[in-house]
């Protein structure tokens, strides 16, 4: 009678000592840098155990270094609805590689989700504020790079962003000398077709007022006290 359970726990920690092995293999050559040999056994500790997202991370990443962006976008989704603490990484880097396949539709959008879980995930900040650049939106690319530096205030790349920023600020405010001179162009415009348009009224007014001052010969009966004579 013992036996049949001597059996299942055998086979239980035979699976369970397979899984740890899948992951901690996969993670040793993951750490080695040896992406294409890791992923085998990190997808293995996934199927093993679908909730370790220590192993989806890995597994996402060695696909990226891979040159194989559409697998790791697929093992991030299939993370990101049980990734809990991890949830605003795995968003970012969703952000990553839509970014990496140009598009900044979809970067933006994990980006944003990434800030949602974690407001201050300085990361997707700064991801976000480059996708911003790439789809032409300046000013809000400007405040996430300036909420990157706050949140980041020592990054090696401070110098860069700082700079950046500056010459963006630098066109906004010759836009904005441009717009300020194309109205009171238009002022003056508007001020000279005024000007024009009283003068020519005022001009058509003094004539028609100087018109009703001449007696017209044919406005009225003239009398004739004479007698017609028929010839």
């Amino acid at each position: 009678m013992k036996k049949p359970v001597f059996i299942c726990i055998g086979l239980f920690f035979a699976v369970f000592c397979h899984g740890q092995s899948n992951f901690s293999r996969g993670e040793e050559l993951f750490l080695q840098n040896k992406p294409g040999e890791a992923v085998v056994f990190l997808e293995n500790a996934l199927v093993d155990n679908p909730a370790n997202i220590t192993a989806c991370l890995y597994l996402g990443i060695a696909y990226e270094q891979m040159q194989k962006a559409d697998e790791a976008i697929a093992v991030y989704r299939r993370g990101l609805p049980n990734a809990g603490n991890h949830s605003a990484n795995i968003a970012n880097n969703l952000g990553n590689v839509y970014f990496q396949k140009g598009d900044m539709e979809s970067a933006e959008q994990f980006y944003s989700q990434a800030i949602g879980f974690d407001a201050v995930y300085s990361r997707a900040y700064l991801g976000r504020a480059n996708t911003r650049i790439k789809a032409g939106n300046l000013r809000t690319a400007v405040t996430d790079y300036e909420q990157y530096l706050a949140l980041q205030p020592r990054s090696d790349q401070r110098g860069q962003i700082e700079q950046l920023v500056a010459i963006i600020r630098a066109e906004f405010a010759a836009e904005e000398r441009k717009r300020l001179l194309a109205e009171e162009e238009e002022r003056r415009l508007a001020e000279e077709r005024k000007k024009l348009l009283d003068s020519v009224s005022a001009s058509l007014q003094s004539a028609a007022d100087a018109s009703q001052g001449i007696s017209s010969g044919a406005e009225s009966v003239e009398n004739y006290d004479g007698e017609f004579e028929l010839h």
